[in-house]
């Protein structure tokens, strides 16, 4: 993975004052030593799931569910795996109909995941499923030790799974949240772990992403006030998922109230994908308020090299050009010419190159953004790992939901 940036910085004190403080934080902070974690119970477990099952079904939500979604719908494309992951996580009841008419329950092992263990939405989702297979054999739950739903999974007889300590929702990718439901489908999640992990020894043994990756967060909370909202450009539909992974990574983890201030601050995070939203987005980015900073993301290799037909149409000959091009070829010239555009125009951005679809290159990326979100929460003065303005709406609807009971 490569990172190129375009805007310059020099400072650093800053630098290695936000370096000193996230290598600190890592004796509380549990979701950085993921990446070395020991995966042989996960695959031990994998193995108890019988071959007859075709499916596997997460119920959960937010950091429960998007980031294996966003690593799965990566991977999916480029390799044959060996089951189907479906993801309920909305209580849109159409979307509820809509997946389950997709599955044979006999054929599907859900997976239900909530860190408290009383998500109000997995359980409504799951109470619903669980009257149409009420099987605790096909139920597996994974969640906080001590929590209600370890006590329920116990009580009728279901596997538990635990997250490990002081590893936040949004943060828990690289844990059993993720790797489970990864495994279970046939991705290598060994593969995930060393990417992630050869990107964590370059930022903390003062390679070349210790550098960059300073730099980069150093300019986001400098320039926070002016430049208060982030895009990522992703040019490859397989980052659609990761895209929406960000953006709850980015927006719970940076809207917060100042340690040492009353300000409220953050940076809105915006996901966008090549080159449909060129035809779109990309207009209010080139010419309206100068408050977006842009990150490319884009692939080098896309292990697919089907080619534009070398097919003259009338009154079109004008686009003969693009005769024999790969498509491969295509996206990415898109993708340089839209950077070049924004360049012009003094736009701060930067890229990310990824040389292939593979599982080390999502570990690696994902990781990139988690350490990055730990350095903008640092600089800009926040708690990163809390999210009190999301409980308030929770305690509200508990006690719309307890009303109703009276």
């Amino acid at each position: 993975m490569k990172n190129k940036l375009y805007f310059k910085l020099k400072n650093k004190k800053v630098q290695e004052e936000a370096f000193i403080a996230i290598k600190k934080e890592q004796k509380t902070i549990g979701y950085y030593a993921l990446p070395e974690q020991d995966i042989s119970s996960i695959l031990t477990y994998s193995e108890t799931i019988p071959d007859t099952i075709e499916n596997i079904a997460v119920i959960g939500i937010g950091g429960s569910s998007l980031g294996a979604k966003a690593i799965y719908e990566f991977i999916k494309p480029t390799k044959k795996l060996k089951r189907k992951l479906y993801f309920f996580e909305s209580t849109d009841p159409l979307n509820i109909t809509t997946l389950l008419s997709k599955l044979n329950l006999k054929k599907t092992h859900f997976l239900v995941i909530s860190k408290s263990g009383t998500t109000i939405e997995t359980f409504s989702i799951y109470k619903y499923i669980y009257s149409l297979q009420n099987n605790p054999k096909v139920y597996t739950f994974i969640t906080d030790p001590g929590s209600p739903l370890e006590k329920y999974a116990q009580e009728i007889g279901a596997t538990v799974l635990y997250l490990p300590k002081n590893v936040g929702g949004r943060f828990s990718v690289l844990s059993t949240v993720g790797l489970v439901p990864l495994a279970l489908s046939g991705i290598n999640i060994q593969a995930l772990l060393d990417g992630a992990n050869k990107l964590k020894k370059s930022f903390f043994g003062a390679g070349y992403m210790k550098d960059t990756l300073l730099k980069k967060a150093v300019f986001y909370a400098r320039h926070h006030m002016q430049y208060n909202i982030n895009c990522i450009f992703a040019y490859s539909e397989t980052l659609k998922y990761f895209c929406e992974w960000y953006v709850q990574l980015w927006g719970e983890s940076l809207g917060k109230r100042q340690h040492h201030s009353a300000f409220h601050v953050g940076l809105t995070p915006i996901g966008l994908i090549g080159p449909k939203d060129q035809h779109s987005f990309l207009q209010l980015i080139m010419e309206g308020t100068r408050n977006k900073s842009v990150t490319f993301i884009k692939i080098e290799d896309f292990q697919d090299e089907i080619v534009i037909p070398d097919i003259s149409l009338p009154h079109l000959e004008s686009l003969d050009s693009l005769n024999t091009l790969p498509f491969s070829k295509l996206i990415n010239m898109q993708c340089e010419s839209v950077i070049e555009a924004l360049l012009e125009e003094d736009i701060p951005l930067d890229s990310i190159t990824i040389s292939q679809v593979n599982e080390s290159n999502m570990g690696a990326l994902m990781y990139y953004y988690e350490l990055l979100t730990s350095l903008v929460g640092e600089l800009i003065d926040i708690n990163t790992y809390d999210q009190p303005g999301v409980e308030t709406g929770k305690h509200i609807l508990k006690k719309k939901l307890t009303s109703l009971s009276r």
